[in-house]
């Protein structure tokens, strides 16, 4: 079936989106620079979203966002489970890619498997959600560190990258590759990976799994919010 859309709204969308940087208030001419459209388009669609009160336009002409995307967002707020998004992105992971999926967060000098979904192989690596696990090695604490406040040479080669793969570094037999999940305004939310046995990650599949990856966590990303950047 052909995809449905409807351009004004689209537009008008745009519209919002263009405040996305930051900027608390923009003239006409900056939103008709930030979105491409022609300054009669944007007061048309800019009347209809401040009558329902998702733009206001102050007395010298700028314009801001209204008071109804904040009472959105605290609905948004009230309902928003992490679990929701990730659960089913570590879901697809184990289908195609046939490896142990998990998502992690950074908690001081440790890192917690929030989420994981095991893969049904005769081998493969098993951990218990809430588990607890150093952040000095292992592919999603290199990943959580370099993207926090990781400095040195083997950091900042993982920032360049946008993954880590990593052999044997927690556990001899186990392998695994991870890539960061970024939030709103590019702030770091966890690390996602895949974990495995070691003689299942030679070159060609880390690479096809480092894609995959990257793919899902631009997903993730964006339905979190962000905008989905994958470095590398």
């Amino acid at each position: 079936m052909a995809e449905q859309r409807v351009e004004a709204v689209e537009r008008a969308l745009a519209i919002l989106e263009a405040f996305a940087g930051g900027a608390p208030r923009l003239p006409l001419a900056e939103l008709a620079k930030r979105t491409g459209f022609y300054r009669s388009t944007i007061l048309r669609l800019a009347a209809s979203l401040e009558r329902f009160g998702y733009l206001h336009r102050d007395e010298d002409g700028q314009f801001r966002l209204g008071p109804t995307l904040w009472r959105l967002g605290v609905l948004y707020q009230g309902s928003f489970d992490l679990a929701d998004y990730v659960r089913p992105v570590l879901r697809q992971l184990v289908e195609e890619v046939g490896e142990t999926a998990g998502f992690y967060i950074r908690e001081g000098d440790r890192r917690i498997c929030l989420y994981r979904a095991n893969a049904a192989r005769a081998v493969s690596s098993h951990l218990v959600e809430g588990a607890q696990l150093p952040l000095d090695r292992g592919a999603s604490a290199r990943i959580l560190v370099a993207f926090t406040d990781g400095k040195g040479e083997v950091h900042e080669k993982t920032r360049k990258r946008g993954f880590y793969v990593s052999m044997g570094e927690r556990d001899p037999e186990t392998a695994a590759v991870a890539v960061p999940v970024f939030g709103p305004k590019g702030a770091m939310v966890g690390s996602l990976g895949v974990t495995g046995p070691r003689n299942r990650f030679d070159r060609a599949a880390c690479a096809r799994m480092t894609a995959i990856l990257k793919e899902k966590a631009g997903a993730l990303a964006r339905a979190l919010g962000g905008r989905g950047r994958q470095r590398g």
